[in-house]
């Protein structure tokens, strides 16, 4: 006793005769279905290709559409001519054009001749299923489908919704409880005799015809009404994305085909000439009687879908740009920003870099450059120092750098002078650590040579930028590890705080600073805050500065109060 093979083709029927020679000249016989939209004159190439081999034939044709009865219809075809013409056949095996043996032939035979008796197909209900797609699960067997959901799209939903909305539900022959799974099966003789032999196959038939998706329903459906020993598994790995679509195999997916154990593999590439010639390989050593097990490939599957539908955490496809606030992360990497540490320190960036080994750039979205680390003006990924450019989409800018340069971690200087427009997408990104000294900016007023008057309205400008940004940094939106002090509060304990900040960003290498960043001069600052007070300007986010009229020559140091909580 052997096998049979069904094949349905409609493309790329050079693959076909080719896989139906490997399978006749190994003492299986085949039966070719081909679509009735194949020219004459390539139905005539394939016959001709084959035309030495005994064993192989070709049934009935029909049209045949996605989702249509035409494919239960070939199907059956096809096997009942493998049971009329081939008696010493015991299983039937349906596989497409696209299928590819995995395995010696002598293999799948002893295979099921160790279990004469077992049909193999996928065949579960739709309650259980969680891979139906298009929106109708039971309702594919309750409502009427007479319309191509791909090629009569309009008028298959229109119909849909006039059902539903009339309460229209048909009536399941009695003793039918439906089932779904794979088109692609292996039954045994009795039963698929027992199937196409059934007394109310032509009720059965009008019944499917208008149920959607038959080919995934009919056999699956009446195979428990006869199966002695049913599997519910399929031979065949085929794997489906998550819209629904046979994933197709190429010659890189080589090991991983090798590795699922599986007799057949649909849906394979028509180029793909390495797989072809491997598994189609006339002196293939016999493998061991491994258990076809597609699960050991599940995971990749799995992981290849999770990057279609997400992709990679801070990569912005142009092919399909997402919809703000549903990205896979924001940026790919951690990254900081200080904003106020270059105000307050002379030589804050080379300290940081030596500190944490990381990349320290300026102010990346000063109003005149992206002032890149070393004074570059073009970065990595050919990131333009251009402030046209970077605030055409500076989000797009930011997190083009940091994916850029991945593996090291990014820092840059932010101020109250720079660009806005980015201070909710980095507050709501996890990967941001944002560190904030507020009223630093009034250090370079201070030390610069404008008019007071001059210096009064850019001190009221900056503040209002300021307050703003921190408004958002307080948001219950922000994700962002932030940290804000005041300037007289960053100052009463420098470095500590700064500490903090170099621990967080290279934890690993944590150990106390034994050297800290030149802080500038600020003789005089605390009069100058007084005078900005005096001018009518209310100074909300510098804290609290002594002028020289309060500091008393000689005055002790009073302690600072703690209270301790037992």
């Amino acid at each position: 006793m052997t096998v049979g093979f069904i094949i349905l083709c409609h493309t790329a029927l050079h693959r076909t005769a080719q896989i139906a020679r490997h399978w006749a000249e190994h003492g299986t016989p085949v039966v070719i279905h081909v679509d009735h939209r194949v020219s004459d004159a390539d139905y005539g190439k394939l016959t001709a290709a084959v035309a030495d081999l005994d064993t192989v034939s070709f049934c009935k044709r029909f049209k045949c559409d996605w989702g249509t009865w035409s494919l239960v219809a070939a199907s059956q075809a096809g096997a009942e001519q493998m049971l009329a013409r081939h008696p010493e056949v015991r299983h039937v095996y349906l596989a497409s054009g696209a299928c590819l043996p995995l395995r010696p032939v002598q293999e799948l035979i002893d295979y099921l001749d160790a279990r004469p008796n077992t049909d193999f197909i996928e065949s579960v209900t739709t309650t259980d299923v969680g891979w139906t797609m298009g929106g109708v699960d039971m309702e594919r067997f309750t409502l009427r489908f007479p319309f191509s959901w791909k090629s009569q799209r309009k008028a298959f939903d229109r119909y849909v919704a006039l059902q539903r909305r009339l309460g229209f539900k048909r009536t399941i022959p009695e003793g039918l409880d439906p089932h779904l799974g794979s088109q692609w099966w292996c039954l045994t003789r009795r039963t698929l005799s027992a199937i196409l032999q059934d007394p109310k196959r032509k009720l059965y038939e009008r019944y499917f015809k208008k149920v959607w998706i038959p080919d995934e329903a009919y056999f699956q459906t009446l195979v428990r009404r006869y199966s002695g020993a049913l599997e519910s598994r399929s031979l065949t790995l085929s794997k489906f994305d998550f819209q629904g679509k046979p994933h197709i195999f190429y010659d890189d997916h080589l090991e991983l085909l090798r590795r699922s154990d599986c007799f057949v593999a649909r849906k394979v590439w028509p180029k793909a000439d390495q797989l072809y010639a491997t598994f189609l390989a006339p002196n293939r050593m016999a493998a061991s009687l491994a258990e076809p097990n597609p699960s050991k490939v599940d995971r990749l599957f799995a992981q290849a879908v999770e990057r279609r539908t997400k992709g990679r955490a801070g990569l912005y496809m142009q092919s399909r740009y997402p919809l703000r606030g549903r990205e896979n992360g924001k940026t790919s990497a951690p990254y900081s920003i200080f904003q106020g540490f270059t105000e307050l320190f002379e030589d804050f960036d080379d300290w940081l870099a030596r500190q944490v080994g990381a990349r320290v750039h300026g102010h990346l979205f000063g109003p005149e450059r992206a002032e890149f680390a070393g004074s570059e003006t073009v970065f990595n990924g050919c990131l333009s120092d251009s402030a046209t450019l970077r605030d055409y989409d500076p989000q797009s800018f930011l997190a083009s750098l940091i994916w850029n340069s991945r593996g090291e971690r990014q820092c840059f200087m932010f101020g109250p002078r720079d660009a806005q427009s980015l201070n909710a997408f980095t507050a709501a990104d996890p990967n941001a650590q944002i560190s904030v000294v507020t009223g630093a900016w009034a250090v370079p007023l201070f030390r610069s040579n404008l008019t007071f008057a001059e210096i009064r309205n850019e001190a009221a400008r900056l503040q209002q930028i300021e307050f703003d940004q921190v408004e958002i940094l307080k948001s219950v939106l922000a994700k962002a590890r932030i940290r804000v002090w005041s300037m007289s509060e960053f100052l009463e304990h420098p470095m500590e705080n700064l500490q903090a900040i170099v621990d967080e960003i290279a934890p690993r290498n944590a150990r106390r600073l034994s050297e800290a960043p030149h802080i500038v001069d600020l003789t005089g600052f605390g009069g100058f805050l007084q005078a900005l007070k005096n001018q009518g300007m209310q100074l909300r986010l510098a804290g609290h500065f002594p002028t020289e009229a309060d500091q008393r020559p000689n005055a002790p140091a009073r302690p600072r109060p703690y209270v301790v909580v037992k």
